[in-house]
C-alpha cells in the first residue's frame, strides 16, 4: 500500500508540475500579448498625438482664412459702388461743362442745382476730387499728356488740368490729365 500511495504521490506531483508548466506557459504568452499591447498602445498615442497636432495646425489655418476671408469682403462691401460712381462722373463733367454756357439765366440755374446735387451726392459716397493746378506733378494721381515749358511755374509742377482726376476712399478712380511744366 505504500508502494501505490507513493505512486499516487509521484502522479500528483507530476500532474501539479504538467499543470504548473502549462500555467507558466499561459503567463509567458500573457507577458508577450501585454508587451505587444503595450507597444501598440503607444504607436497609437504616437498617432493620436500627430491627429491632434494636425487638427491644431487646420483650426490656426481655417482662422486665418476666415480674417483674409473677412478683410477681402470687407473690402469688397468699401467699394462695391466704385463702378457706377466711374459712370457718374462722366455725367457729373458734363454738367459742370455746361455751366460755362452763360445764355440763359434759368436753364444755367437748373443746370447748377443738377451739379450741386451730382457733387453732393459723390462727396458724401466717398468721391474726391484730386488737386491738381499748381500742384507737384504725382504718377500716383496725375496723367502728363503734354509737356510745356512756362515761366511762370517751377520744374515738375502741374500747369493746366485738361481732365479732372477723382479719388474713391483713397484709392484713384480716374487719373488727373494735365500739362506738367518741363525746363530745359
Amino acid at each position: 500500500m505504500a508502494k501505490k500511495k507513493k505512486e499516487k504521490e509521484v502522479e500528483e506531483k507530476i500532474d501539479i508540475q504538467e499543470e504548473y508548466d502549462k500555467l507558466l506557459e499561459e503567463l509567458a504568452k500573457k507577458d508577450e500579448e501585454i508587451t505587444t499591447l503595450k507597444e501598440d498602445l503607444e504607436k497609437q498615442e504616437g498617432e493620436t498625438q500627430e491627429y491632434v497636432s494636425l487638427s491644431q495646425r487646420l483650426q490656426a489655418d481655417f482662422e486665418n482664412f476666415k480674417k483674409i476671408t473677412d478683410k477681402r469682403n470687407v473690402e469688397i462691401v468699401k467699394f462695391a459702388n466704385e463702378n457706377l460712381i466711374k459712370e457718374f462722373l462722366d455725367c457729373y463733367e458734363d454738367l459742370e461743362r455746361s455751366l460755362t454756357i452763360e445764355n440763359d439765366k434759368d436753364f444755367r440755374e437748373g443746370i447748377e442745382l443738377i451739379y450741386n446735387k451730382f457733387k453732393d451726392v459723390l462727396t458724401k459716397e466717398g468721391v474726391e476730387e484730386i488737386p491738381a493746378k499748381g500742384e507737384k506733378f504725382d504718377l500716383n494721381k496725375h496723367e502728363a499728356l503734354m509737356v510745356q515749358e512756362s515761366e511762370d511755374v517751377e520744374n515738375g509742377y502741374i500747369i493746366e488740368e485738361l481732365m479732372k482726376g477723382y479719388t474713391y476712399k483713397d484709392k484713384v478712380l480716374k487719373y488727373s490729365k494735365v500739362i506738367v511744366c518741363k525746363k530745359q
